[in-house]
């Protein structure tokens, strides 16, 4: 099988590769016109309608992380099992949505493992106290 496959080449078209990934493959389609002849072949099957499960799947984000879970990963509140999926979702996988969702959590205010942000404020400890409120009645009792 020739890199980039077809169901890449199908990722790079949808942008839904690592930003490295994308260059990569725009510098190898400057050079190669084989390579060009695949992603035409593609986007021919693509326009006719004819869709890979890969396609499905990354255009219907099914195994991204919900925001929720996204911010719940910030937090620090959830299970080692969901944590790690995050993590490797975000980092290996690399996807581009989740990425730009974890960055705008991140962004938006100061989480995570801190009790104090850089600024001295308590944002970190009202945000978290007001998570634990509204998942209180949520929680299953043992």
């Amino acid at each position: 099988m020739t890199w980039p496959s077809d169901e890449v080449l199908s990722a790079y078209l949808e942008e839904a590769l690592p930003v490295a990934q994308l260059a990569m493959i725009e510098r190898q389609l400057r050079d190669d016109v084989e390579l060009r002849k695949r992603l035409a072949t593609v986007i021919g099957r693509q326009d006719a309608g004819l869709h890979s499960v890969g396609v499905i799947w990354r255009r219907n984000r099914l195994s991204c992380p919900s925001r929720d879970q996204l911010g719940q990963y910030l937090l620090g509140v959830l299970d080692s099992g969901p944590a790690e999926y995050i993590r490797f979702h975000l980092e290996n996988v690399g996807c581009r949505y989740c990425a730009a969702n974890h960055d705008d959590l991140r962004s938006s205010g100061p989480v995570g493992t801190d009790s104090i942000a850089a600024d001295g404020s308590d944002q970190p400890l009202i945000r978290r106290r007001r998570y634990f409120e509204t998942s209180a009645g949520h929680l299953k009792r043992n």
